[in-house]
């Protein structure tokens, strides 16, 4: 049992105000749909809000739904609910038919063992392929009465148009850096300038944001990243081939490094544009990027941005990796100084 199980309710779901809202109004007033869509990104908190809603629509209290004291609520918590069942998928990256019809066609006509509905979890549904789909369909245009279906996704965009029109979709919205600061701050135990860097880096996932906030691995890119920014200065044409050959290193997710170098230069263009240091996400290297920011034109700056958009679109195209770096850190060297 996971401690998201164990202790979330509907105030731990962290703006997405307006969606938990009229979950819960449909519990209110027992506006209850047969099929959910909720698309988010990975790590963006669509199971969570699916695992609550499922413990709310099978909580035995007359009060506020899920209670979290009920045997039904202890039961969905502990993971052993035997009508909430979590559709799996042999395969990593298909679900197949086989997996539909055994799973959720072949058991849905059995009656609910203890609460009022049978509930059908699937995360990742856009793996289905579309004898998946079609097979799925079928039942969600005649479901039982006490049937409900939960997808979850990453890509609405993906289904079958006669899925979507069957589906409530319910859209997880970005949350602000703000929030998301504010949250690792006082529940995390962050320091302020590390959650200033995981909250604008994971780009309005709060779930991403916790997990970068205890990866080693993040940090240890972050800190290359932020030492090569200030060595850039002073690097000569020896220094650019020893920082491609480091880069090498991070090729798999290089994706994320170029996403930490736009946060630095989002500093410095802030900084320059503003005078405001309080907006400079960076606060422990503020000194290197109030320096970069008098030292750089806006022109330069516009030119570094372009550089490494382009870096990206070539190594996304699977060009000449190590080229598309170097060319990349010399438009940063000529424009930075």
């Amino acid at each position: 049992m996971s401690q998201e199980q164990q202790v979330f309710g509907w105030e731990s779901v962290i703006g997405q105000n307006q969606l938990t809202d009229n979950l819960q109004n449909a519990l209110k007033f027992n506006k209850i749909s047969h099929a959910y869509m909720i698309q988010g990104e990975k790590l963006s908190g669509k199971r969570m809000i699916a695992d609550i809603f499922a413990r709310a629509l099978q909580c035995e209290s007359e009060g506020e739904r899920p209670c979290n004291q009920c045997r039904s609520c202890k039961q969905a918590m502990n993971g052993n609910h035997p009508d909430i069942i979590y559709v799996e998928h042999d395969k990593p990256n298909v679900i197949s038919v086989d997996n539909i019809r055994t799973q959720i066609n072949g058991d849905i006509a059995i009656k609910p063992y203890s609460g009022p509905h049978k509930i059908y979890i699937m995360d990742e549904a856009e793996k289905m392929n579309k004898a998946a789909q079609n097979a799925l369909l079928k039942t969600i245009e005649e479901p039982p009465h006490y049937a409900i279906i939960f997808l979850l996704t990453t890509n609405a965009a993906g289904f079958l148009p006669t899925i979507l029109s069957r589906c409530v979709t319910l859209e997880l919205k970005p949350i602000s850096a703000d929030i998301i600061r504010k949250e690792l701050m006082e529940h995390h135990n962050m320091p302020d300038y590390q959650a200033d860097v995981c909250a604008q880096f994971a780009q309005g996932n709060l779930g991403k944001a916790i997990k970068l906030a205890s990866s080693e691995e993040f940090n240890e890119m972050k800190s290359h990243m932020t030492s090569l920014m200030r060595r850039m200065e002073k690097m000569d044409v020896f220094g650019i081939s020893q920082a491609v050959k480091e880069l090498e290193e991070y090729k798999p997710k290089i994706g994320d490094y170029l996403d930490l170098m736009n946060i630095w230069f989002r500093d410095v263009l802030l900084y320059k544009a503003t005078g405001d240091e309080r907006k400079i996400t960076f606060q422990d290297e503020k000194m290197i990027i109030k320096r970069q920011a008098s030292e750089c034109s806006y022109h330069g700056l516009n030119t570094i941005i372009q550089a490494e958009n382009t870096a990206r679109r070539r190594i996304a195209c699977n060009g000449n990796y190590n080229l598309a770096v170097e060319l990349m850190l010399l438009s940063i060297k000529e424009n930075i100084a």
